[in-house]
């Protein structure tokens, strides 16, 4: 969504087109777009499908640092002169991703006013997020951090109607994203269900909805 008061600026329309540094790349399950360590040269904007960025420890422990949707970018860290990647990216499921080169990123950015307010207003609600994902790290019990995931992957805060979520994601995934372990979140996702917060076949996130009473366990002290 464009900022108030700028024009109407279509960016899936605008990046879509291939050249002048840009490509798409069609990914499969599980593909690795980059890995941690490797060189930071490009930025990525993701068209379709989503996207897991991870890091690992020395110790080799993994970490999910976030999931990304559709109309996301990533890898914008290269455009303030980091050489190396600090984590990994890799595809949820199939997905469509457009790879922007570094100089075709800044030339963009000077050449498309429009563009750069959107790229702006992208990063400031990144930094919004990552904020609050901190907040919610360091204040909030487990049972909560879970509850505030399943809320945004559903998008709730918009459109106030039960949603999928990202499909198929496991409940160890849920579990590096919110710093816990797998049975622990296996025990939430049992008390959400039997609440009826959430609804669920099989594993966790297939066919996953989530219904805005979860709510109240964000909002209870």
């Amino acid at each position: 969504m464009a900022p108030k008061g700028t024009p109407s600026f279509n960016v899936k329309t605008f990046l879509a087109h291939v050249g002048d540094g840009k490509t798409i790349v069609s990914c499969r399950k599980n593909h690795i777009l980059f890995s941690q360590g490797d060189s930071a040269d490009a930025v990525f904007y993701i068209l379709e499908g989503k996207i897991s960025l991870t890091v690992l420890s020395e110790r080799g422990k993994e970490a999910v640092v976030a999931i990304l949707e559709p109309a996301s970018f990533f890898g914008e860290a290269c455009l303030t002169g980091q050489v190396l990647r600090l984590e990994a990216a890799t595809t949820v499921g199939v997905a469509k991703i457009i790879r922007i080169g570094k100089t075709a990123m800044i030339k963009v950015l000077h050449d498309e006013p429009t563009f750069a307010e959107l790229f702006l207003a992208h990063l400031l609600a990144r930094n919004i997020r990552t904020q609050e994902d901190l907040v919610d790290q360091l204040f909030n019990s487990s049972e909560k951090r879970l509850a505030r995931v399943l809320l945004l992957m559903a998008h709730f805060g918009g459109e106030h109607k039960p949603e999928a979520v990202i499909a198929k994601v496991s409940q160890e995934k849920l579990a590096e994203m919110i710093g816990t372990t797998r049975s622990r979140v296996s025990f939430f996702m049992n008390k959400f269900r039997k609440l009826g917060f959430i609804e669920y076949d099989g594993k966790a996130g297939e066919g996953l909805r989530v219904h805005s009473s979860l709510l109240n366990v964000v909002l209870h002290d």
